[in-house]
């Protein structure tokens, strides 16, 4: 017996905004809320036939670590829903969603919602474990003398917070960097990347002023009483002469900079899921289907770190039963304009398609008018645990708008992870 298809409904996310600016005030709960309960309003949906939660986030707050759960309470949808925090790093989203689709296929759950958030502005700095180990003592002692004891022992050093950093503890390099060692491996340049860059702000400048991402993009409202309708970093006045005048960030022969990676970005997403039997039940009309799902992992000891995706991919069309070829848009997450570049190569390449993932022939070619066509993490922002529902809600609206049926999801993520999914529209 065929397996029933799982269908998104609908979804919302925030406009996506650079880190410690309008969102600075808004907590993970807050951000991830308002995405759920949007999406619970664009479905016109009883939220109580909600079964599950499925929430991505890669730096949770330490006072509600699942984020799922804040962000439900947050939403003022029912406490009874059962929620779960996922983290596959920039993949948490999609792998959220890829979640939700089993529980449903495997008969667990109805209906589901899956999505993601992550607030940068809140990620606190961290202090060493000897200052950890020295006010955990402190706070252990009973007397006055034993105080007084234990401050004998302080250090100002204890004080002294580590900034927050995205460094790989396994290589001990930052994201970007291994970026830009994967740049040089693949021999991308520097006026390659910063075109990249600027096409992409420019496709999603169009987007937006042709209204695009009303479709799915919903407003919110501040602590301090601002209304945010609209993605921040998108810049129309941007060109390769200008980027040009940049300095590499991590290396000071790289070709990474500041405007050809994605930023540190606060947002959240959420998509509803149910199958295709119960969205007729509830006379809703689906976006469209979740047609494959695969995901990937290399030793980041002998790989580039954010080559997993190409490894994915095949797998996710098999799953699919579709070619490269069938693929009507592609939507490959742009961590940075030299990992998108360098996983075109990869996928173009016969050398490395044998040798690496055993085929006969590449993957394929990439048609770049099917590429990111209404922009990417470059110009819309990254916010690590929301971007895999960002990009489902874009593909989907994205087929849907120019009348196409396939579209293929390309996410690389930290530890060597990729993940890659197939959607159908309807």
């Amino acid at each position: 017996m065929a397996q029933e298809r799982v269908v998104v409904v609908n979804g919302a996310r925030t406009p996506f905004v650079r880190a410690r600016t309008v969102f600075q005030k808004m907590s993970p709960a807050a951000l991830g809320g308002v995405a759920l309960r949007e999406t619970i309003a664009k479905s016109d949906i009883d939220p109580k036939l909600v079964d599950e939660i499925y929430f991505g986030i890669v730096s949770p707050p330490p006072e509600g670590s699942n984020i799922a759960r804040e962000a439900l309470f947050d939403s003022g949808l029912p406490a009874t829903i059962a929620c779960t925090t996922i983290n596959r790093y920039c993949a948490s989203s999609a792998e959220a969603a890829a979640s939700i689709v089993a529980k449903i296929q495997t008969g667990q759950i109805d209906i589901g919602i899956a999505g993601g958030v992550e607030s940068i502005s809140s990620v606190r700095a961290l202090f060493s474990q000897e200052a950890t180990d020295f006010f955990q003592d402190i706070a252990r002692t009973k007397t006055t003398g034993q105080k007084l004891g234990m401050l004998g022992k302080f250090s100002p050093k204890l004080l002294m917070p580590h900034a927050p950093g995205i460094k790989e503890p396994t290589t001990g390099l930052t994201m970007g960097q291994s970026a830009d060692l994967m740049a040089r491996q693949f021999q991308v340049s520097r006026v390659e990347q910063d075109q990249y860059a600027v096409d992409s702000h420019l496709k999603a400048h169009k987007a937006w002023e042709n209204g695009f991402y009303k479709s799915h993009v919903v407003a919110v409202a501040t602590p301090d009483g601002k209304i945010v309708d609209r993605d921040t970093d998108v810049r129309s006045d941007t060109s390769v002469e200008k980027l040009a005048t940049l300095r590499p960030v991590f290396y000071k022969d790289g070709t990474i900079t500041a405007a050809n990676a994605s930023p540190l970005t606060d947002g959240a997403s959420a998509v509803l899921l149910m199958t295709e039997s119960k969205a007729k039940e509830l006379k809703m009309m689906p976006l469209g289907t979740i047609r494959g799902y695969a995901a990937a992992a290399v030793d980041i000891q002998k790989e580039p770190l954010l080559i997993g995706p190409v490894y994915a991919i095949p797998r996710a069309l098999k799953a699919a039963g579709l070619t490269w070829d069938q693929i009507d848009l592609f939507e490959i997450h742009e961590a940075f304009a030299g990992q998108v570049l360098a996983t075109l190569k990869a996928i173009e390449s016969p050398t490395f398609c044998r040798e690496k993932l055993g085929l006969d022939a590449p993957i394929g070619k990439m048609d770049f008018t099917k590429l990111n066509v209404h922009g990417g993490s470059i110009p819309l922002g990254h916010p690590f645990g929301a971007t895999g529902g960002r990009m489902i809600l874009q593909t989907l609206h994205g087929l849907k708008a120019r009348g196409k049926k396939y579209g293929l999801i390309s996410i690389c993520a930290a530890g060597g992870l990729g993940s890659v999914m197939v959607v159908e529209a309807f």
